[in-house]
């Protein structure tokens, strides 16, 4: 089933209580920026307690459907300039172009330094614990970051954010697309543009 249906299923005031929480849930599975969790737990922040209160499910779709429409318009936009720079004869995008097909997996249209902020505290209460202890250098240098980010809400210095996106290369060149990856880039996300 479509997105649209799911949410409509939601709107529906006649459907049982607990049919409509199913349908929100089949909404963020299909667009889970944050991932499935990450994302439930960043909409009951941002709207309250969606399993128990109507009026805070309704919010919990209306901010999942503005991310997911935003992101739309952003893919159509990518889209356009694809086509025009096809015209002039690039035919592959230049590496600083963003590509919305690629951060749909881990940006959260609307509010992604928010998004991000919240992602990384839910992977460090949630993800993190069953990780450590490890003595793994990369797990722990991106914990720090983590940590570092949560503390100063998003705020790394120069040098930092130098040798964090050094990392995400370094990864990116070993073919790594897990979770570490997403968390480097949550990060990035949560400290804004350099």
């Amino acid at each position: 089933m479509r997105f649209g249906n799911f949410a409509r299923r939601v709107r529906d005031p006649a459907l049982p209580y607990r049919w409509r929480v199913s349908a929100f849930r089949s909404c963020v599975q299909l667009h889970r920026p944050l991932g499935f969790e990450a994302t439930l737990s960043f909409l009951e922040a941002r709207a309250g307690r969606f399993q128990r209160d109507g009026a805070a499910l309704l919010r919990a779709l209306d901010i999942i459907e503005s991310s997911r429409a935003a992101l739309r318009v952003e893919l159509q936009a990518y889209a356009t300039r694809r086509r025009e720079a096809k015209r002039h004869g690039r035919r592959s995008p230049r590496a600083e172009d963003s590509n919305p097909n690629l951060q749909a997996r881990w940006y959260w249209y609307g509010a992604p330094r928010e998004a991000a902020l919240h992602a990384l505290w839910f992977w460090h209460r949630r993800r993190l614990p069953s990780l450590l202890p490890s003595t793994d250098p990369v797990l722990l240098e991106i914990s720090s970051y983590v940590s570092e980010c949560l503390d100063s809400g998003g705020v790394l210095t120069a040098a930092r954010r130098e040798v964090l996106g050094g990392r995400v290369r370094e990864l990116e060149r070993l073919g790594c697309s897990g979770d570490l990856l997403l968390v480097i880039r949550h990060i990035e996300v949560a400290c804004g543009p350099p």
